[in-house]
């Protein structure tokens, strides 16, 4: 009785083969990981200058869509919502005069927006020690390009390959004039400072 082999495989299908299966837990770290910020850690700051002394506000986060490839870094992606109609700033009459409409006149322009566009990795090709993240920032109506300072680390004591938490940090000013916000220019400097911190958790 004749025994038959199995068909053999040409060369060329066997090595494609075994190149797609080493390759193909590559492949799934490659995709871009979604992540929702944690409200309890996330704090958004502004500082502006009012009749020469610094003063602090806060703008919740209404929506965030973010998007991050570990093995890609460049290739991340931030769309983040603030509500403008919420600001707050310690003093009644800043606020109020804050959101009033020679400022960020949040009656018809309540969200401020940030959409990344480009990201600059650090000298050591992380997102960090001198990243950067440009973007579009649509604010009273108003999109005009803005770049923050970057930085985002896993939490202490995790992991290397543990990405379910992260921490980032930004950082930035911007001219209010360059967007329309003129309003209380004797009172209240040009120039406002941005500072956000945040905490990331993995979607899903």
């Amino acid at each position: 009785m004749t025994r038959l082999s199995p068909p053999r495989m040409p060369r060329r299908t066997l090595l494609a083969s075994l190149a797609a299966a080493l390759l193909a837990p590559q492949e799934l770290q490659a995709k871009p990981i979604a992540y929702r910020l944690a409200p309890e850690g996330t704090d958004v700051r502004f500082t502006f200058l009012l009749n020469g002394q610094p003063r602090h506000g806060r703008l919740p986060v209404r929506a965030a869509r973010i998007l991050i490839n570990p093995r890609n870094l460049i290739r991340s992606q931030a769309d983040i919502t603030l509500n403008a109609s919420r600001a707050r700033t310690g003093l009644i009459f800043a606020t109020e005069a804050l959101k009033s409409a020679s400022v960020l006149d949040t009656a018809r322009f309540p969200d401020i927006r940030f959409r990344s566009t480009r990201i600059r990795l650090g000298p050591r090709g992380n997102l960090s020690g001198g990243a950067q993240i440009s973007g579009e920032l649509t604010l009273r109506g108003t999109t005009r390009p803005l770049t923050l300072e970057a930085a985002l680390y896993r939490l202490p004591g995790t992991a290397p390959a543990d990405l379910r938490e992260l921490d980032v940090h930004l950082s930035g000013h911007l001219s209010r004039a360059a967007f329309g916000a003129t309003g209380f220019a004797d009172l209240v400097a040009d120039r406002v400072s941005l500072a956000i911190k945040a905490r990331l958790l993995q979607a899903g």
